[in-house]
């Protein structure tokens, strides 16, 4: 068996799980933040919705520094628009990584900001630690704004409050 063979049924159930969130996400609250040292709405949805990014740029290249090269952050506008920059973003990574052989995940791949390395490993592990781990951090995060604006939870890992499945 090979390794994408692993990580893809855990990648399309973490995306699965990721949508039904930002599905959620209410238009008209954008600017909302629990905490003044919070992000608001708007760049944390656009944030997590635009994560799945990583994954196809971990990869298609050796590393990432961020004192080069800049990422357009996304921002909200609207839900339309949250869900297409994701739902391209998942369907360009997956496919990236259905064709990754086990060598090139094995590759080392290092993200960086000029001389300072930030994270360092092979790609699988940027994968799962970077790309997939900061989803599920960023969709909890997100999770605990939706409650606070009683918008009902979608179920990730179980049910949650507002659905019993």
């Amino acid at each position: 068996m090979q390794i994408r063979e692993l990580l893809l049924p855990e990648y399309d159930r973490e995306m699965e799980k990721t949508r039904a969130t930002l599905a959620r996400v209410p238009e008209n609250d954008g600017e909302f933040k629990p905490h003044e040292k919070s992000t608001m709405l708007k760049k944390l949805s656009g944030h997590l919705a635009q994560l799945p990014l990583f994954g196809e740029m971990i990869l298609t290249t050796p590393e990432f520094d961020m004192a080069v090269n800049r990422m357009q952050p996304l921002i909200m506008e609207s839900q339309k628009q949250l869900l297409q920059a994701f739902d391209g973003q998942v369907k360009e990574t997956r496919e990236k990584l259905a064709a990754a052989s086990d060598e090139a995940l094995f590759a080392p791949w290092k993200l960086s900001a000029g001389e300072r390395v930030i994270m360092k490993g092979t790609r699988y592990e940027m994968l799962r630690g970077l790309m997939l781990n900061h989803i599920v951090h960023h969709r909890a995060q997100l999770g605990v704004y939706l409650r606070m604006k009683d918008v009902p939870v979608p179920s990730i890992y179980g049910p949650s409050a507002d659905e019993a499945n």
